[in-house]
């Protein structure tokens, strides 16, 4: 079930719920989706006027990029339920089952792959807002202020998701190299994003 396409107030009581998906990685893929349109508004406000005309040309192609991003990334609120199939169905395995172990570390390499993917585009996105709030309407500057803690946020979250499954795996050659591409993400757009909200924030004289 694609729970993007029900109600915010349904997918927030399944999220409530003991149903195994939506999880921590479908929340935040949505809610990157929301942080990235966020910075996307400030981009349409911006859109037309004549004030901002010499970067006109570059904020329509954010825009378009951000509308890919925020399709990419409510696509992987299914996509991450899916991905965490195999791994629920490993869990039922019988632990005397000799193929057990192989197949527990295959369905959670597969369990990270969207998580993954959404901190690729959460880092995608941030680039964008970064644009959004540097040249954008000074009149939604603040928005562009909320995209990117609330990116940061999927981001984060996303990683929690990686984090949980690296920890179980037994080739540590495989979980240390995953763990070290999100931690590198972590670090260099986590600090972009606050660097963003910093400068918001200045601009409001607090």
């Amino acid at each position: 079930m694609d729970m993007t396409t029900k109600s915010c107030r349904e997918f927030v009581t399944v999220l409530a719920s003991n149903e195994p998906a939506p999880g921590g990685g479908g929340a935040a893929a949505l809610v990157g989706a929301l942080g990235t349109a966020l910075g996307n508004m400030v981009g349409s406000l911006t859109v037309g006027k004549k004030k901002y005309a010499d970067v006109e040309a570059e904020i329509i192609a954010l825009k378009e990029k951000c509308d890919a991003l925020q399709t990419e990334l409510l696509d992987q609120v299914p996509a991450d339920a899916e991905g965490f199939i195999p791994l629920a169905k490993a869990y039922g395995i019988p632990k005397d089952d000799p193929n057990r172990d192989t197949i527990m570390e295959d369905a959670t390499i597969i369990a990270c792959k969207v998580p993954v993917h959404i901190m690729e585009l959460c880092c995608e996105a941030l680039d964008a807002i970064a644009v959004f709030a540097a040249k954008g309407s000074r009149l939604a500057v603040s928005d562009a202020g909320c995209g990117a803690v609330i990116v940061k946020s999927a981001m984060q979250a996303a990683s929690l998701n990686v984090f949980i499954n690296t920890k179980t795996l037994k080739n540590r050659q495989v979980a240390e190299e995953l763990n070290a591409k999100c931690l590198a993400m972590l670090d260099k757009y986590g600090k972009l994003a606050d660097e963003i909200f910093n400068t918001v924030k200045a601009g409001f004289g607090v």
